[in-house]
């Protein structure tokens, strides 16, 4: 069955999504009808049937004179595609079913010719209809933007439509309505539900100041928001943008399967001329050409990966290609980053170590006082623990700060220390009852008028479905490598309470890097997942580079696959619909290979009549397309999530 124009990855590649400044649903989003033309053709492959096959009253010579005048009309197009290919000098499945319909028509068998021309012709537009089911996502998703806007313009409010909106204007959001663009609050109160772009489970505070995304819902209060990024610039212009480069970045297995159904062709009519030769049967002759096909695995490869995409995507993770979705099926081992990946990337407080004849609650407010103007991450989570605690801080006088040692300065009258070591040994004071590492975090140590009071400990709190996510790769016998720039006690903590299976500590971007190349050296195939800028040239050297989706525009630019959101267990995720992909190419190829060799042999030993063959020609390639389209079907429970519902795409 050759593939209709425009779904065969090649031609494809030659058509990609065109941006424009403001994404429009086009044809794609309202599903696909077949052409007038497509539906005449099938028509007229049936009456020829019905003629050839049924009589109808009609001499013999009549009914094959509309016999052939129904395969010369209805199969024009596979003429024309075969003539062009056999021009090119490729071997192709059109050139194989076009020399077995002609075939079949040189002994008069029309009846033949025009059943295996009817199924072609059916089975093009189920193959459509189906592909356009895995892209018909991306209407979806560009669905979930507003066509028109509210916009201040000359002291009035105007509706105009999302393309003439420009960066600077102030558009009014009412409740329930979606935001058109990218902004920034600059009136108004509300909540966005804003999960298809963050991945967030909560609605979002908006004041003014806030940062918004288009495509999210203001829930309940009135908004003006301030333009900043239009179209194909904001950040669901970019997923939009990422899914449909997706489609025509083709895999290593699709260039495989293009060049086996070649093969096929090539064996069929050798086959063929063999048979011809030793047993002079045209009609044995034509059912060997007939029965061999590759469509199944030129067609169902593509759409296999299509739906992969498509399904990964409903689960949140954007694949920008099937080279990357291919590369996901074999990845062995995952380098994670720590910082902001594994880790939240903001401090807490986890413990309060108070010295003798200091109680806990004293230590705590002497510290807040002290970071109470302080901007340093380690402060404001002194503050918060604090608040949470009911524990009022005062203002301090003096403020000083010595950077990379600690705050000096007075509290009711008295001087108050908190910093590291090295700032309370400058200042004398030497009562230290700790070693210098037994912790796996960091310390802000407090003294007031030279006693020391305590410490507070402070660390990166892990994610809280990382050790789940964690589990979950193990399992798939994914080994994890943790790879952090922080120091070895904390390194070792983290790996031991995640069990991550070997971690690496004190590293630079360029170690990082050079981590990656050495295991992609060994021979391992590696997925790199981060956030950071510092992680941009580890995730280019992996084989799947994996961004974070809170993470730096330089992380996610640089990144293969992008996760909507945060959480970890979506990496197992695409890596299981990855490897379930492959598992239904394969089984296509080696299904394949055996109806063909089976079906070859009995044609040339005359077991099969050119109907019978036509018949297990399609019924094979039938089921081997189906194969490929269950993975259009939804990934799971995950995949009726309401962030998934909203970033549905494929």
């Amino acid at each position: 069955m050759p593939p209709r124009a425009g779904i065969t990855a090649e031609r494809a590649e030659a058509q990609p999504a065109e941006a424009s400044a403001t994404p429009d649903p086009g044809p794609e989003a309202g599903g696909y009808r077949p052409r007038r033309a497509e539906l005449a053709r099938i028509a007229l492959a049936a009456g020829g049937i019905a003629v050839t096959g049924l009589g109808l009253g009609i001499p013999p010579l009549g009914r094959e004179a509309v016999g052939l005048a129904a395969v010369v009309i209805a199969g024009f197009p596979i003429y024309r595609t075969a003539l062009t290919d056999v021009w090119r000098r490729r071997m192709t499945m059109e050139l194989s079913m076009a020399i077995a319909v002609v075939a079949a028509a040189a002994i008069r068998e029309f009846l033949t010719a025009l059943v295996i021309l009817l199924a072609v012709l059916v089975a093009e537009i189920l193959e459509e209809l189906t592909v356009r089911r895995g892209r018909r996502a991306i209407g979806d998703l560009l669905a979930m933007l507003p066509r028109q806007a509210e916009v201040r313009r000359d002291g009035e409010l105007k509706k105009v439509d999302v393309a003439e909106l420009r960066p600077g204007d102030i558009v009014v959001v009412r409740p329930g309505g979606r935001i058109p663009a990218d902004g920034v609050v600059t009136a108004g109160q509300s909540f966005a539900d804003q999960a298809a772009i963050t991945g967030e489970s909560l609605p979002a505070e908006k004041l003014p100041g806030a940062a918004v995304y288009a495509g999210s819902i203001n829930q309940t209060g009135w908004l003006e928001v301030a333009i900043g990024k239009l179209g194909r610039d904001t950040a669901f212009g970019q997923i939009v943008a990422a899914v449909e480069h997706a489609e025509s970045v083709r895999a290593p297995v699709q260039k495989t399967a293009d060049q086996f159904a070649g093969y096929v062709v090539a064996f069929a009519l050798g086959g063929a001329l063999l048979t011809l030769l030793l047993t002079h049967s045209a009609r044995d002759t034509i059912s060997v050409v007939i029965v061999a096909g590759a469509c199944g695995i030129a067609a169902g490869t593509p759409l296999a990966i299509l739906g992969a995409i498509g399904q990964a995507a409903q689960q949140g993770v954007m694949v920008k290609g099937g080279l990357y979705m291919e590369a996901l099926s074999r990845v062995g081992t995952i380098v994670l980053d720590k910082t902001g990946t594994l880790t939240l990337g903001q401090p807490e407080v986890v413990g309060l170590q108070a010295a003798e004849g200091t109680a806990p609650e004293e230590l705590l407010h002497v510290a807040a006082s002290a970071e109470r103007f302080s901007e340093h991450p380690l402060g404001a989570a002194i503050r918060r623990r604090a608040r949470e605690l009911g524990v009022k801080a005062s203002d301090p006088e003096g403020f000083s700060y010595t950077p990379g040692k600690g705050i000096i300065c007075r509290i009711e009258g008295a001087e108050v220390l908190a910093g590291n070591r090295a700032l309370m040994q400058t200042q004398g004071v030497t009562d230290w009852p700790w070693a210098e590492h037994d912790d796996a975090g960091t310390a802000i140590v407090v003294a007031r008028g030279g006693r020391l009071l305590g410490r507070i400990l402070l660390a990166d709190q892990p994610r809280p479905e990382a050790a789940a996510a964690v589990g979950e790769l193990r399992a798939l016998g994914v080994r994890t490598i943790l790879l952090t720039g922080d120091a070895e006690p904390i390194a070792r903590a983290a790996a031991a309470e995640l069990q991550v299976d070997e971690a690496a500590a004190e590293l630079l971007p360029a170690d990082k890097l050079q981590r990656v190349r050495a295991l992609r050296a060994a021979g391992q195939v590696v997925a790199m997942v981060g956030d950071g800028v510092n992680d941009a040239p580890a995730l280019l050297a992996a084989n799947v580079g994996i961004a974070m989706g809170s993470g730096t525009e330089v992380a996610r630019e640089s990144a293969h696959v992008l996760l909507i959101g945060n959480d970890l267990r979506k990496v197992a995720e695409a890596i299981r619909i990855a490897r379930r992909c492959r598992r239904i190419i394969v089984a296509n190829f080696a299904g394949t290979l055996g109806v063909d060799a089976v079906g070859i042999a009995l044609a040339a030993l005359g077991f099969l009549n050119p109907m019978l063959a036509a018949l297990i020609h399609v019924g094979s390639e039938l089921v081997f397309i189906s194969n490929s389209a269950r993975l259009l079907a939804p990934a799971g429970p995950a995949a009726e999530s309401r962030p998934a519902r909203e970033a549905t795409a494929a």
